[in-house]
């Protein structure tokens, strides 16, 4: 959507010299109405464009060379939410690999990182483990646009697409979504704010637990909790830990969907008050040592499959290793793993600089 609420496709329609050949749709479907993971969206057709619908989270992530006969230039245009742990970036990712292997021109249209662009955060991805949520060696909080990430992707990683990105005017690194004046569309189902987003990097992990991140709920990853917790016992130990930028309310929740459906779950609201001082990684591993903590017999990692992966710990697919699981089982406290965070992701940030586009 543009400022005014205009979609790219019928932008596209109404301009001169350009027709749409096909519209790709990534997770989530071409609409973001599809709830969950693992669920494939079909192909189909746009009755009000008269066009074909293919999706890219279905029996191919990547689009084929008779997908793209439709078009002569595929442009990419995705709200990403700067984090690893998003697919967006790597349909992205996958339409430069087939447009550089059919010889198909592809344009980036950049958009904001709406949690800002100056933080870079989190355990970094070991090669080995990558997987439709991981699929290059970068850190949990990138602190990169989409755009940022083509150049960085294509270049970097000689995928060698022809690429164009189009930038943004008036877009600097610090800027928050709600600072940009753009009105904020949620990406996917599950991040109907910008506070969702703002939170997502770290409590996106409980996705590899059996407790709930309060999926089936107004409050998708700004609630957690289980079945095993004592809410206000839990948040005043949580609010005890002093971190940064951020308050832990007690509350009691029901999913109606997903993990622990139709159970009460205690635990805690994520209240952010300072977005600069916040760490949402930080935050997000020091809930689940504090949730297995609160019931350690109760606690279990999820098992697989996770994101068509079969064969490995989706916990250890979501950190980028089994470095964090390891470290949890073993009594470590997500204020322990800061510093081998920090050491990990200093290359990383040598090399991010080359690609930043913005100050």
């Amino acid at each position: 959507m543009d400022a005014t609420f205009a979609h790219i496709t019928d932008m596209l329609t109404q301009t001169p010299h350009v027709t749409l050949g096909a519209i790709f749709g990534p997770q989530h479907g071409f609409r973001s109405d599809v709830q969950d993971n693992m669920i494939e969206t079909p192909h189909g057709n746009d009755g009000r464009r008269q066009v074909p619908v293919f999706s890219l989270y279905s029996e191919t992530r990547q689009p084929t060379g008779d997908m793209l006969r439709h078009v002569d230039v595929m442009v990419v245009d995705l709200q990403d939410i700067g984090a690893r742990i998003y697919t967006y970036i790597y349909t992205m990712a996958n339409c430069l690999r087939a447009c550089a292997k059919h010889g198909v021109d592809i344009i980036v249209c950049d958009r904001p990182n709406p949690i800002g662009g100056l933080d870079v955060e989190g355990p970094m991805l070991v090669r080995g483990n990558e997987s439709f949520v991981g699929q290059f060696p970068i850190p949990m909080r990138h602190g990169m646009t989409i755009g940022e990430l083509a150049r960085f992707f294509n270049d970097y990683f000689e995928i060698k697409a022809p690429l164009e990105v189009v930038d943004m005017e008036g877009w600097s690194r610090s800027m928050y979504f709600d600072q940009t004046g753009l009105p904020f569309v949620m990406p996917s189902p599950n991040i109907p704010t910008l506070d969702s987003a703002i939170v997502y990097p770290g409590t996106v992990l409980f996705e590899g637990t059996n407790a709930s991140e309060a999926r089936g709920t107004t409050r998708p990853f700004e609630l957690v909790g289980a079945p095993w917790v004592d809410a206000e016992v839990f948040a005043q130990s949580m609010n005890a830990r002093r971190l940064p930028g951020v308050h832990f309310r007690p509350a009691v929740f029901e999913p109606t969907f997903q993990k622990q459906a139709k159970q009460t779950c205690g635990g805690c609201q994520i209240h952010v008050l300072d977005r600069q001082a916040f760490k949402p990684v930080l935050t997000g591993v020091a809930l689940i040592d504090a949730i297995k903590a609160a019931g350690p017999k109760d606690f279990a990692w999820r098992q697989p499959p996770y994101e068509y992966e079969h064969d490995k710990e989706p916990i250890d697919i979501l950190a980028g290793s089994p470095a964090l699981r390891t470290a949890i089982d073993m009594g470590k406290r997500a204020e322990d793993l800061v510093p081998i965070w920090e050491s990990e992701g200093r290359p990383f940030e040598k090399i991010r600089a080359e690609f930043l586009s913005y100050h």
